[in-house]
């Protein structure tokens, strides 16, 4: 039996979480651009647990820009899904099987771009939520009257002026917008390109208004591991408990927050979806959620995901049960990021407490994180999260952080590559991989023409990438030169291991 709106009756089993029939009824409130497991994971499983619950009543029209994906099962299966929640939380186990029904339905950019925009006429349509990672947000000067606009801005602005056009400019009618991509003050930067393209696109002065008054541009930011399918053994033996076939089945840790930054009562009321569980907080600032997520969790698994993927290390808690990867990633965090990031509202303590719950979550045991999935677009990843923390632990201490020059020399080893077709691909342990990064082929002709030491030079030095000129921190390009040399010459598990036995670290 394969999961969906009619099978749902005859799903019995006590080991899953099933939604009423009425459920079904419910109309589209919210516009989600991104597929990904992490939104099916966190805004889309705290808008599902309100429903259950009676509070939000409103489902999820999901638009897909990538051609790939799982469209087909989404149709087959009516948008449902399970989620398996794993792991420990105020040392409770916690195993939880949640059918989740909160998308009504997939809509393709490229197919469907007219259905799209006829939700814009939907008066119950509140929200827009996205993920379209941390390459998404930006601007493309175009013309939004495409079918459809190539960037997420252009889509957004082209939805909003077909609401404003729709209910005449109806100051009610504005839309809750909350990006969920990693970036610093994602929904002010969403809300500035997309007054830059209603300029660029010459769209009326009463819209700009409009767009500027009436619509609720959120910061916010994401915390939950969601590592996506099960691996095969444990999808059947869940197939088998609750009964049914889920090609859409995936899995997350039980620790989830949804920071979102606003002081507006109109806001908390659309989003009565908060009110079903704790992990959705709405605060007039949220700088200390990101800063200790971007930092400590994204920033450390940003640093370390070359160099435990080299060292053969497929998955982070496989990684994480080996001693000398634990030491030096709680060395990285405790010792190196921590202390750089502590500001008035920061406190050295709060950080290390962050880091600690974060080392447990790593280590849960029923979480496949695959570190390949980590390395997407791992410059920009490198970049935004953890080049200005770099910067900070240079202004304080003016000292090479060595863990941090390995994980960026690990870095500059796995952009090596080579191209086939139009992909690039590494190679590690006499198998390829693939380098999903937009930089890839700035990467691959480097290393083509350069040895270590010019290469080191030459990506470092790029301050129009970076936002500085890195070879000029006191010892840094010598350092990472040094570890990449070494991980060329020795491995990357042999580093980690040095580390540990040279006591390099406490």
């Amino acid at each position: 039996m394969n999961l969906s709106r009619q099978t749902i009756v005859s799903i019995t089993s006590p080991e899953v979480n099933v939604p009423a029939p009425s459920y079904f009824d419910l109309p589209e409130k919210v516009l989600q651009f991104g597929t990904g497991v992490l939104l099916r994971g966190l805004p889309d499983f705290f808008i599902d647990k309100a429903n259950k619950q009676g509070i939000f009543n409103g489902r999820v029209v999901v638009v897909k820009s990538t051609r790939g994906g799982d469209s087909d099962a989404f149709a087959q299966q009516d948008g449902m899904f399970t989620l398996c929640v794993r792991g420990v939380e105020n040392g409770e186990t916690i195993s939880e099987n949640i059918v989740n029904a909160s998308i009504s339905r997939m809509l393709s950019a490229r197919f469907d771009w007219p259905k799209i925009l006829e939700c814009a006429q939907n008066p119950d349509m509140e929200i827009v939520v996205s993920n379209t990672t941390e390459v998404g947000i930006e601007l493309v000067l175009e013309d939004t009257r495409a079918t459809p606009p190539g960037s997420f801005p252009g889509k957004l602005l082209a939805f909003l002026y077909a609401r404003y056009k729709a209910f005449n400019g109806d100051p009610n009618k504005g839309m809750v917008i909350i990006p969920t991509e990693l970036i610093p003050d994602n929904g002010t930067r969403l809300k500035k390109i997309c007054q830059q393209l209603a300029v660029f696109n010459d769209l009326p002065s009463p819209f700009m208004k409009w767009l500027d008054e009436c619509n609720d541009f959120c910061n916010s930011l994401v915390d939950r591991i969601v590592p996506g399918k099960l691996p095969a053994l444990e999808q059947q033996e869940m197939e088998k408990a609750t009964g049914y076939k889920d090609a859409l089945m995936i899995k997350s840790e039980v620790y989830r927050l949804w920071a979102i930054e606003s002081g507006s009562e109109r806001v908390k009321h659309i989003l009565s979806f908060r009110e079903a569980d704790p992990g959705v907080v709405i605060a007039p600032d949220i700088n200390v959620f990101r800063e200790l997520k971007l930092r400590l969790l994204n920033g450390s698994h940003t640093f370390t995901c070359g160099l435990a993927f080299l060292a053969g290390f497929s998955t982070v808690k496989e990684a994480m049960a080996n001693p000398a990867f634990n030491h030096l990633i709680s060395a990285l965090m405790l010792q190196e990021i921590a202390p750089a990031i502590t500001d008035e509202g920061l406190t050295l303590e709060m950080a290390k407490d962050f880091a600690l719950k974060v080392l447990d979550r790593y280590r849960n045991p029923h979480i496949d994180h695959q570190w390949i999935s980590i390395t997407m677009q791992y410059s920009s990843k490198m970049k935004m999260r953890n080049i200005p923390v770099l910067l900070k632990h240079y202004e304080r201490n003016g000292n090479v952080p060595e863990l941090m020059a390995a994980g960026f020399a690990a870095h500059l080893l796995f952009m090596r590559s080579t191209k086939e077709g139009e992909a690039y691909y590494g190679t590690s342990f006499g198998k390829k991989y693939l380098v999903n990064d937009d930089h890839a082929a700035a990467y691959a002709e480097k290393w083509e023409k350069m040895e270590a030491p010019e290469l080191v030079q030459s990506i470092l030095s790029d301050a129009d990438f970076w936002g500085a000129d890195l070879t000029s921190l006191p010892g840094f390009a010598e350092a990472v030169t040094n570890f990449l040399n070494q991980l060329l010459d020795q491995g990357a598990k042999q580093l980690i291991a040095r580390f540990q036995s040279d006591s390099m670290i406490a």
